[in-house]
């Protein structure tokens, strides 16, 4: 069984379809790209994808991570230009590599998000942000299926900046002022999502801004706590098949049997 490492957008319009609309779309497109996929056991067979982390609906991302199992080999590059044709546009596989190490999941310990504010000034937002980081604590309220949940936003915060607007893509663009926000948050539980953090700016800053942000997750990783910095999760897989043979390679180099 070969397994492999897929990284994936949800660019423009996409960034709404929820994860289940992505997981539909995708199986569509394994089937159309006739992809040699192995199936789970059972009286309901599914085929065997292992989904990492998924961004909330409604935000854009850079950076989706998946693991598909094939019972066939295949080459990676080419599998992945298959499957980006079978997918609609904005929903783009970007990359691919045969899985050689463990734990893709376990390597996905922070974020890395851009956070458009249009209609908020620069200064505005620098101020909120140096409030922020400032708190000891900031506690926010998020609705959930149990009741409303009250928990602390700061302290999964590695790192909080405003940073120049020209320096970002926009996706949205407009004659309002803009702000964009650098946001690098770790992965803890309970999670802490853009949106949390987007309430404790105005808790502790009164910062709201008259439209919904745009949100988009640059990167995804493991989080390297000397650097500040968010690491690429598929490097290991490309280091490993830089340094070992491919296993059908090594089959045929093998001697016959005497």
């Amino acid at each position: 069984m070969q397994r492999i490492r897929l990284r994936y957008t949800k660019r423009g319009r996409l960034r709404f379809t929820s994860h289940r609309d992505f997981q539909r779309a995708f199986e569509r497109a394994l089937r159309r790209a006739e992809v040699p996929m192995a199936y789970s056991a059972g009286f309901t067979p599914h085929p065997k994808v292992s989904y990492a982390n998924a961004a909330p609906t409604g935000t854009g991302s850079e950076a989706e991570y998946l693991e598909i199992a094939l019972t066939e080999p295949r080459d990676p590059e080419r599998l992945r230009a298959l499957l980006d044709a079978s997918l609609p546009t904005g929903l783009d596989v970007v990359e691919a590599v045969e899985a050689r190490t463990s734990g893709l999941a376990d390597r996905l310990t922070a974020s890395v998000w851009e956070l458009r504010l249009d209609g908020v000034a620069p200064e505005d937002a620098r101020r909120a942000v140096d409030a922020f980081n400032a708190a000891e604590a900031v506690e926010v309220q998020r609705r959930t299926k149990n009741g409303v949940r009250t928990f602390d936003a700061r302290s999964a915060v590695a790192g909080l900046d405003a940073v120049e607007t020209h320096s970002s893509s926009t996706d949205r663009p407009s004659d309002l002022p803009c702000a964009i926000l650098r946001l690098v948050v770790r992965h803890v539980t309970p999670a802490v999502r853009p949106d949390d953090v987007l309430s404790g700016l105005t808790a502790v800053a009164d910062l709201a801004p008259p439209v919904p942000a745009a949100v988009t997750r640059l990167a995804q990783g493991l989080f390297d706590e000397e650097t500040g910095t968010v690491t690429d999760p598929l490097a290991p897989d490309r280091e490993a098949a830089a340094t070992e043979p491919h296993p059908a390679a090594a089959t045929a180099a093998a001697p016959a049997p005497v």
